[in-house]
């Protein structure tokens, strides 16, 4: 299973987040959406697990929880829109992987047998860090990720 984890789109999404998650299965989305519209975009591609972050406090998007828990490929993935919000112990509750953004710093990794992931920002640049997507694939129950740069 392929799965595409976007964050910080901040209202903007880019032909280049398009295109990198073409094919994928399923889509996470990790906050600061911005602008419903992103969702249905996205969901044109594939089923979206999306959350709200700190921007998201009108319209549509503010009625997206707060976190969620998705299983996919019999692996529960736990997004949380800061990782430094996260309320639950992931090793305790079996999470698999915790994908949160709100830094815009993309970064992959493992504690305590928990794979913690932050696509980056999708949307627009914030300073001078890269815009980046991630790609998930879960094959006969083994999580392997990797950072996507969209732009440099």
């Amino acid at each position: 299973m392929k799965i595409g984890v976007i964050s910080d789109t901040h209202g903007l999404l880019r032909p280049e987040a398009l295109s990198a998650l073409a094919g994928v299965d399923h889509i996470l989305h990790a906050g600061d959406v911005g602008d419903a519209d992103i969702l249905d975009a996205l969901r044109a591609i594939a089923p979206v697990t999306a959350i709200r972050g700190n921007v998201d406090d009108w319209g549509p998007c503010s009625e997206l929880p707060k976190t969620d828990v998705v299983e996919l490929a019999g692996r529960l993935f736990y997004l949380v829109h800061s990782a430094d919000w996260l309320d639950i112990k992931p090793e305790a509750a079996g999470i698999a992987m915790v994908v949160s953004g709100h830094s815009h710093q993309a970064g992959l990794e493992t504690r305590g047998g928990v794979l913690y992931l932050n696509p980056g920002s999708a949307g627009p640049r914030r300073f001078k860090l890269p815009v980046t997507v991630a790609m998930v694939e879960v094959m006969d129950g083994t999580i392997t990720a990797q950072i996507v740069p969209l732009l440099d």
